[in-house]
């Protein structure tokens, strides 16, 4: 299971970005975070051609399959959409990571998460607003 933002695992940290000249300033160990792929399509997209690593935030299952076709690294969304999402993206093989955003260290929620077989989790503190 994947942790990224808890103090005791080693992770990189998500920026959050609306422009391309945002992302261009992320430094090369922070992953990109873009808002859903309605909004930000164009920059999904360049994020591919330029091998970036992005995450995207996702609550459909159109947007994580879009998601995954266009390279993201992650999606990140809510516990409820990540049940949905995840065996899509186990029939499709998804090389896109699921990761449920959870607001504080629970070890109820994080054992819901793992018992659920979803890639991982994010907490809030991994996020560059």
């Amino acid at each position: 299971m994947i942790i990224i933002g808890h103090q005791w695992v080693e992770s990189p940290k998500f920026h959050k970005v609306y422009t391309q000249a945002e992302i261009e300033k992320c430094a090369t160990n922070e992953i990109a975070l873009l808002e859903p792929l309605n909004q930000t399509h164009d920059q999904a997209k360049y994020c591919q051609d330029n091998a970036i690593p992005y995450a995207v935030i996702a609550n459909t299952i159109t947007d994580a399959v879009f998601a995954n076709a266009l390279g993201a690294t992650y999606i990140v969304c809510k516990y409820d959409d990540a049940t949905m999402l995840h065996p899509i993206a186990q029939e499709y093989l998804f090389d896109t990571n699921i990761l449920v955003l959870l607001q504080e260290c629970n070890t109820k929620e994080i054992t819901k998460v793992a018992r659920s077989g979803i890639d991982g989790i994010i907490f809030p503190e991994a996020i560059i607003s």
